[in-house]
């Protein structure tokens, strides 16, 4: 029978700065759904701004002639990815986190990644609220809001209510997304996408959970005999006319956006001096059960070309 075992917690005061922060913080940031799966372009190691050029050429082809004739215009503009600086100080008592991290280390546990020392733990525990934080803010962020950054759907929603030439485009639809109702959305925003976005190899349909389930629901259940006959067993892909469907945890209910990943950016200074991890013991401080935590990094996102993105938005 084995028997627990009583580990003593050495009184540390650990510091992860520099290189090893930034493979925390990377843990952290990286972890959020949207960022793992890769579904945006990442942009790490922004110190502090980076300029996203966008280029329209029109008119430059010509007929030939012996002479060199300028034809057609080329107009520049730019969008700025400016990640916000965000903080974590938090202050746990150890006494609740002790037990947990004994019976992983004593091997109660199925999972195979073992964090090897208590401040690990601890890090590996804080990463994981970073990283459901950073998935909200990616997608429904505002950079006026204590803890937040910009967010992909506010700011794609104002440019879409502009209505400009250069403005991200509105699909026809609106309103709630049902399992009845899905799939007939899922059509009106294919429409709006532009012709000359569509059939793109890194075009994909961004689509928040209560869709995911909608969809399933609707490709099983809800057509003749269920999907390859299956109805309610296994998952349906995820997959809507060859455009896929990109599950976003941190997507608001009933929003769809279709774009290109090389589109959609990520901004982070994941590997510059802003990336600090401390793990404070505050025993020899204080004589407290009491761990603090601090962490530093930044993010922000940004859409390229407004023009080539269709949104559908719920209201």
């Amino acid at each position: 029978m084995r028997q627990r075992q009583n580990f003593a917690l050495p009184s540390v005061t650990s510091t992860y700065a520099g290189e090893s922060a930034g493979k925390y913080i990377a843990a952290a940031l990286l972890s959020a759904k949207t960022l793992d799966s890769e579904a945006v372009t990442i942009m790490p190691n922004v110190k502090y701004k980076s300029v996203i050029q966008k280029i329209d050429v029109s008119g430059a082809i010509q007929d030939a002639s012996c002479d060199f004739v300028t034809s057609g215009s080329v107009a520049l503009s730019e969008r700025i990815l400016e990640p916000k600086e965000l903080q974590v100080n938090l202050e746990l008592c150890k006494s609740e986190f002790v037990d947990s991290w004994e019976a992983l280390n004593l091997g109660y546990s199925a999972f195979d990644e073992i964090p090897a020392t208590f401040n690990d733990f601890l890090v590996s525990y804080v990463g994981g609220k970073v990283a459901e934080a950073t998935e909200q803010s990616i997608w429904t962020g505002l950079a006026a809001s204590n803890g937040q950054f910009k967010g992909f759907l506010p700011a794609l929603s104002a440019s879409a209510a502009t209505g400009g030439a250069t403005d991200v485009i509105q699909s026809a639809a609106s309103g709630s997304i049902t399992s009845a109702n899905v799939i007939a959305k899922l059509e009106a925003l294919e429409t709006a996408i532009p012709d000359s976005v569509y059939g793109k190899e890194d075009l994909v349909i961004y689509v928040p959970t209560n869709v995911v389930k909608a969809y399933q629901q609707a490709v099983g259940a809800n057509y003749a005999n269920g999907w390859n006959n299956q109805v309610t067993v296994g998952a349906k892909p995820l997959d809507y006319n060859g455009i896929p469907l990109v599950h976003c945890p941190g997507m608001s209910s009933s929003y769809m956006v279709a774009a290109q990943k090389s589109n959609m950016f990520f901004g982070t200074g994941l590997m510059n001096d802003y990336n600090e991890v401390r793990v404070l013991d505050m025993a020899d401080l204080d004589g407290s059960q009491n761990y603090r935590i601090v962490m530093r990094y930044t993010a922000d996102t940004q859409f390229g070309i407004g023009q080539d993105i269709a949104i559908h938005i719920p209201a």
